[in-house]
């Protein structure tokens, strides 16, 4: 059986997995970009160029965030934002392509994830981290199932040899 195959579910998975990680190479290059940056300044001129309320809750709470940035902890967060999108552009890239090294990488990666993000649920509870941990179990599920499905044939040409 040849190394390359793809499933409409693999495809899926794969377009899921490259948006993810373009998107986080684009929040890594945002991070990286404001280093030794004015961040508050940075964000009242956005305020003011969408005219946002300046008394908006969400907007104080923001602020409050950005004050505690650091440029070490911008630092931190770019690599810690480039190399998670590296993972998942590997990923992505690799299920495209239909290689079964993608399968398994997909499947160590999602997996070791899984215990942080119940930890998480735990945490703080919330509709998204517990549907971010459905659709993780889902696609580790999927892939398990696609891996033995294309595994059978090949134990069943063996064993008529």
């Amino acid at each position: 059986m040849s190394q390359e195959h793809r499933s409409r579910g693999l495809l899926v998975i794969a377009a899921f997995k490259l948006l993810k990680g373009l998107a986080l190479l684009a929040v890594g290059i945002g991070a990286h970009t404001l280093i030794d940056k004015d961040l508050v300044a940075i964000l009242e001129h956005w305020v003011n160029v969408f005219r946002v309320d300046p008394n908006n809750h969400y907007l104080h709470a923001l602020l409050e965030r950005l004050t505690d940035l650091s440029p070490q902890r911008l630092r931190e967060l770019s690599f810690g934002t480039f190399f998670y999108a590296a993972l998942l552009l590997t990923e992505g890239v690799g299920l495209a392509l239909g290689k079964r090294w993608a399968e398994y990488f997909t499947i160590i990666a999602t997996s070791s994830f899984i215990p942080l993000e119940i930890f998480e649920i735990f945490r703080h509870a919330n509709v998204t981290k517990v549907v971010v941990l459905l659709i993780n179990v889902a696609v580790v599920w999927y892939l398990a199932l696609e891996l033995r499905r294309h595994k059978e044939p090949e134990r069943q040409l063996a064993y008529s040899k």
